[in-house]
């Protein structure tokens, strides 16, 4: 496992490569797998906003197509005073590819919170409910 502070560092650098030239959000996150490895993903925006795609979804995405299916945690930077929680649809993929991870939340002037993804995503639907799997 990588320390924290590493976890943070390298959300908070790829936070510098988001594509926001709507919104001006820029959000980096730093996925850690089961065996060290760390992903990152920055937002990545479009003019219908439809399209757009989030930080943590591109760094899961990422470790999904290199062959990684488990992973440790993860961390979301984003420039605001209240810190930033996955949107509704990150909580989903986070839950379903990541499980009940611990997600560092995190701020520029380094204030951080740390969750369970079941803290942020109770009662979350999964492939439990689909019979028979």
């Amino acid at each position: 496992m990588i320390s924290e502070d590493a976890l943070v560092t390298a959300a908070l650098a790829v936070r510098k490569h988001a594509v926001a030239p709507y919104s001006h959000f820029l959000v980096g996150s730093a996925l850690e797998t089961d065996s060290g490895e760390v992903f990152t993903g920055c937002n990545v925006e479009n003019a219908t906003y439809g399209l757009t795609v989030c930080a943590e979804r591109i760094a899961i995405f990422k470790a999904l197509s290199e062959g990684h299916r488990k992973f440790a945690r993860i961390a979301v930077a984003a420039d605001t005073d209240t810190l930033t929680p996955p949107c509704g649809a990150c909580r989903q993929i986070i839950w379903e590819f990541c499980g009940d991870v611990p997600v560092v939340l995190v701020n520029l002037q380094d204030k951080r919170e740390r969750f369970q993804m079941k803290e942020l995503f109770p009662r979350a639907f999964d492939g439990s409910f689909l019979g028979g799997r």
